[in-house]
C-alpha cells in the first residue's frame, strides 16, 4: 500500500498566507503610494523678460505656489526656448513683450504642461488667461502621451523576463550574458517599431530610440543575471523585485520625476527604468539633449551586472583548484 502523502502543518500554511499578504501589501504600496502622493514640487521653469517684470512674476509664483517651482530668470524669449529644448526646464513664462505668455513642452511631460497652464491662467488675472505655445508638442497620433507612459512596464518586464528565461533555459554565464545583449537589441527594435510606426507615440530617429531602449533592457537584464550568478535564486528574486517594485513606479515616465514624492523621483532616475524612460524622451523629442546622465546610469548598471557575473565565475573557478590538493593528499589504494 502506498504511503499517505505528508500534509503540511497548519502553522506553515498560516505563515505562507501571512507572507503572501505582506507581499501583496508591498506591491500595493509600491504602485499606489507614488501615484496618490504625487504633487507638483521643484518643477524647473524659466521666467523671461525685463528684470522688473520677471522679479514680479517670480514673487507671485513663490507667494501663490510655495515650493512648486524652481525658477530660472533669463533675459528673453530665445534664452527661455533654449533652456526648454536643452531639457533644463519644463516651460517658461515669457513677459518679454509686456503681455505674459506661456511656453510649454508637452513632450517633456503632459502632466507638468497641464499644471503650468493652470498656474499661468491664474497669473493672467483675466477670463481669457494667458496665450500658450507648445514648443515641443506630443505627436498628433498620441497627443496625451499614453503610449510612451504605457511603454514603461514592457521595458521593465523585458529585462526581467530575459533574465528569468535565460537563467532557466541556457547553461553558462557567458552564454546568458550574450543572450541578454542580443535580446536587448532585438527587443528594442521591436518595441520601438510598435511605439513609433504603429502607435505613433514617439518621433525622432528610430535607431537612436532603439538604442535608448536597448540600453535600458540590457541594464535591467544584466544586473539581474549578475545577481543570479552570484546569489542564485535569491539574487534573481532580489533583482526582479527591485526593478519592478522600485524602478517601475519611481520611473516618472507617466508624469515626471518632480511629481513623485520628494526624493523618490530623484532616486527613480538612478534606476534603470527611470533612466531609460528619460533617455527615450530625450532621443524621441529633444534631439538627444540631456541624454548623457541617463546613458551613464544605464551603463553603470550594465557594468555592475557584468562585474557580479565575473565575480561569480571567479568564485566557481577557484573551487576545483582548492579541491585538487585535498584529492592529491589521499593515498592511493593498492590493489592486492
Amino acid at each position: 500500500m502506498a504511503p499517505t502523502a505528508t500534509r503540511s502543518p497548519w502553522p506553515r500554511v498560516g505563515a505562507i498566507v501571512l507572507l503572501l499578504t505582506a507581499l501583496l501589501s508591498v506591491i500595493m504600496i509600491a504602485f499606489a503610494w507614488p501615484a496618490t502622493r504625487s504633487s507638483v514640487h521643484d518643477i524647473p521653469i524659466a521666467v523671461a523678460g525685463p528684470s522688473a517684470a520677471t522679479a514680479q512674476v517670480a514673487q507671485q509664483l513663490s507667494a501663490k505656489r510655495p515650493g512648486t517651482f524652481d525658477v530660472t530668470v533669463v533675459d528673453g524669449t530665445a534664452a527661455a526656448e533654449r533652456l526648454i529644448l536643452d531639457r533644463e526646464v519644463y516651460g517658461a513664462i515669457d513677459v518679454s513683450s509686456g503681455h505674459p505668455q506661456l511656453i510649454i513642452a508637452s513632450a517633456a511631460s503632459p502632466a507638468v504642461a497641464q499644471a503650468l497652464q493652470q498656474v499661468a491662467q491664474a497669473l493672467g488675472g483675466t477670463d481669457a488667461g494667458v496665450p500658450v505655445r507648445d514648443l515641443v508638442p506630443l505627436p498628433a497620433d498620441d497627443p496625451r502621451g499614453a503610449g510612451l507612459a504605457a511603454g514603461a512596464l514592457p521595458l521593465v518586464l523585458g529585462g526581467i523576463a530575459a533574465a528569468g528565461v535565460l537563467t532557466s533555459l541556457v547553461v553558462g554565464v557567458a552564454r546568458r550574458l550574450a543572450g541578454a545583449l542580443a535580446f536587448a537589441v532585438t527587443g528594442a527594435l521591436a518595441l520601438v517599431a510598435i511605439l513609433q510606426f504603429w502607435l505613433g507615440s514617439v518621433e525622432g530617429s528610430y535607431w537612436l530610440n532603439s538604442g535608448a531602449v536597448a540600453l535600458g533592457i540590457a541594464a535591467t537584464a544584466l544586473t539581474i543575471l549578475g545577481l543570479e550568478s552570484l546569489l542564485g535564486a535569491a539574487g534573481l528574486g532580489l533583482g526582479a523585485a527591485s526593478m519592478m517594485l522600485l524602478g517601475n513606479p519611481l520611473s516618472g515616465l507617466s508624469s515626471a520625476p518632480e511629481m513623485l514624492p520628494s526624493g523618490w523621483g530623484t532616486l527613480g532616475q538612478f534606476l534603470p527604468p527611470g533612466a531609460a524612460g528619460s533617455l527615450l524622451r530625450s532621443t524621441a523629442f529633444f534631439d538627444g539633449h540631456a541624454a548623457a546622465p541617463h546613458v551613464w546610469v544605464l551603463l553603470g548598471w550594465a557594468a555592475l551586472g557584468l562585474v557580479l557575473a565575473g565575480l561569480a565565475a571567479a568564485r566557481t573557478a577557484r573551487r576545483p583548484a582548492a579541491a585538487e590538493p585535498a584529492a592529491e593528499a589521499v593515498p592511493a589504494t593498492v590493489a592486492v
